[in-house]
């Protein structure tokens, strides 16, 4: 993992204001595949609603590089922080 990915994830913990939902998924799907990659095993189902959600916005990301995405994760959270 690269050191500035690590430090976002730490700037991330230390921001003003919690982003929104639809942010936070996109900041949690990016830091999985830049993580773990290609998401693996079936979708939560039923009333797992949040499971779903974070599910569905992984996957979205099905074929990403592990790199791309932690520069993409990086870049966000510079968004955010500028933003204060």
């Amino acid at each position: 993992m690269s050191q500035t990915f690590e430090q976002a994830q730490q700037d991330v913990q230390a921001l003003s204001s919690k982003p929104g939902n639809d942010v936070l998924l996109k900041l949690y799907a990016l830091y999985k595949q830049g993580t773990a990659g290609d998401v693996t095993g079936a979708r939560p189902g039923g009333f797992d609603f949040v499971g779903g959600a974070k599910y569905d916005a992984w996957a979205a990301l099905r074929g990403q590089s592990q790199q791309e995405a932690q520069r993409e994760y990086v870049a966000l959270v510079e968004t955010l922080k500028a933003r204060g």
